[in-house]
Formats: structure tokens, sequence, C-alpha cells
């Protein structure tokens, strides 16, 4: 069973760039599709960027298509969330999740480990 552990949150003013970081022990990182999502207070749990075991497939969600980018390193097993521009809107607690089948998609349920999140706080 994988563990997954989030970094690289924190306070930032519009306009600015965050790298998340998503490390992940106990099991075979090459092996899961991976993704992030986001909850912001009050709202549900959201997809924002998704790859495949490989790093293929990267796919976002619309709000952030052009300014975030997923990456992986399957020898550091560590997934990546790039985030440029950011936006107010931005604002929540970010998770990333592993999927063992070899791609998640934009479901939650898909996804069958998660972290615990790490906070993204963008002000105006």
């Amino acid at each position: 069973q994988v563990q997954l552990v989030e970094s690289g949150g924190g306070l930032v003013q519009a306009g600015g760039s965050l790298r998340l970081s998503c490390d992940a022990s106990g099991g075979t990182f090459s092996s899961y599709g991976m993704g992030w999502f986001r909850q912001a207070p009050g709202k549900d749990r959201d997809f924002v960027a998704a790859t495949s075991r490989s790093g293929g497939m990267p796919t976002y969600d619309r709000s952030v298509k052009g300014r975030f980018t997923i990456s992986r390193d399957n020898v550091k097993n560590t997934l990546y969330l790039q985030m440029n521009f950011l936006k107010p809107e931005d604002t929540a607690v970010y998770f990333c999740a592993a999927d063992n089948s070899p791609y998640g998609g934009s479901v939650v349920g898909n996804y069958d480990y998660w972290g615990k999140g790490t906070q993204v706080t963008v002000s105006s």
C-alpha cells in the first residue's frame, strides 16, 4: 500500500508560482496512475490534473489548463504540480492521489490512495 505526502504549499500573491510535490513510499510508484485534486472550504473535492503511470496522458481541468503542469519522476517516486499565474480562486487544500490502474482520470472515486493535503493560499 502506497503512502503519499504532499509538500510545497504556502501563501503566494496572485500571479505568482508554487511547485507542489507528492512523495510516495511503500508501493511501486511507477505502477500507479496519479492525480492532483483540490478542495476549497465548503466545497467538493475537484479534479485538477492527472497523468498515467508512465507520465504520459497529462490532462487538466479547464480552469488550470495552460497555467499548471503535472509531471512525475518514477526514479524519485515523486509527483509534481507546477502552478503558475496563480489566482485567488486557486486557494484550496491540494491532494495527490494514486490509482491502482494505469490512469485514474478526473473522477475522485477512481483513486485508491490519498495524501493528507497541502494548503495553497493565493492573495489578491
